[in-house]
């Protein structure tokens, strides 16, 4: 495995979340596979869970860990081609991709939306140079379109709480003051859709998701109707897709409250955090029972752990060849 952005990157994912139910009830097991292995953690935009999480995971296996916060650790770095080096970034990433992939055994990037372009964005220009230059397995710990270890997390959570055989998921928009990137809503999708539950998706006019995550999935204009009888309730903001990187609402009667929750079939709250309370969700809400966000961000350890533990395999493989 050399490399992490897509649920397709794990193969089948009955297998992957049987291993993911593995190491969480033995996370130490394999702490063999990463003595000697370095693990960097490279963070072009600050993170909490993502970071503490990573580090946990890599400990977990034995490895050992560098952190890199780009914009506090290091000088800025120029990402684009072509441009004439005369301003204040004095490294181009093209040589420090490689530079940093001889230091250690793994990278993890974290790159978001800089919504200055869409076909930039989504091209993912820093993170596929570490794919092309690194010459070490890449995970992507959150990019411009993407948000993979969340989303596999997101899915062992419902696993170890759905009630029924095939729960309804509703993933639903939720009012921000910032413009947030589509990230997590796109990779949770894209996770759901290959999973076995009925997902809905509900939000106002103008928050369309880029059709390639959005192709076959149901679309509920009515955040009530898409309520009705639902097991998950996932609730993000994201900034507009065709109008792109703009705040087009803050309709605070999107915020998931009590009453909302009430037509559900006694559904449980989910979110990735940070979350806005009383924005994003109700006070009410998010400290209920319903609420297992806690236990949905503690298995970050667990999606990271398993990912990093097929990487080291395979780096094993590769040198007893």
């Amino acid at each position: 495995m050399r490399r992490f952005l897509y649920p397709s990157d794990l193969g089948s994912l009955k297998a992957a979340l049987e291993e993911a139910k593995a190491v969480k009830s033995n996370p130490y097991a394999d702490q063999a596979l990463g003595r000697n292995k370095t693990l960097l953690l490279l963070f072009f935009n600050s993170s909490l869970r993502t970071r503490l999480s990573s580090q946990r995971a890599a400990y977990n296996l034995g490895m050992n860990v560098i952190v890199l916060d780009v914009n506090k650790d290091g000088w800025q770095l120029e990402t684009e081609f072509g441009v004439i080096m005369d301003g204040d970034k004095p490294e181009h990433l093209r040589e420090a991709v490689p530079v940093m992939g001889q230091y250690c055994d793994i990278i993890g990037v974290r790159s978001f939306a800089r919504f200055e372009k869409r076909e930039d964005d989504y091209s993912e220009p820093i993170l596929q140079q570490f794919i092309d230059y690194s010459g070490v397995p890449v995970i992507s710990l959150e990019s411009a379109t993407r948000h993979p270890l969340q989303s596999f997390a997101d899915l062992l959570t419902i696993e170890e709480y759905k009630q029924v055989e095939r729960p309804k998921v509703v993933l639903t928009w939720a009012p921000h003051p910032r413009a947030l990137p589509q990230a997590v809503p796109n990779s949770f999708v894209e996770w759901m859709k290959l999973a076995d539950v009925d997902l809905t998706v509900t939000h106002p006019a103008g928050y369309e998701l880029a059709p390639e995550f959005m192709d076959g999935v149901h679309y509920e204009a009515d955040q009530k109707k898409a309520f009705a009888g639902a097991d998950f309730i996932y609730a993000k903001n994201w900034a507009s897709y065709n109008s792109y990187g703009q705040i087009l609402s803050q309709d605070r009667s999107w915020t998931v409250d009590e009453a909302k929750m009430a037509l559900t079939n006694k559904a449980r709250f989910m979110h990735c955090l940070p979350v806005r309370r009383n924005m994003i969700v109700s006070d009410a809400v998010i400290d209920s029972e319903a609420s297992i966000v806690i236990p949905e961000a503690a298995n970050r350890v667990v999606s990271m752990q398993v990912v990093l533990k097929r990487m080291l395999q395979s780096i094993a493989e590769d040198e007893d060849f």
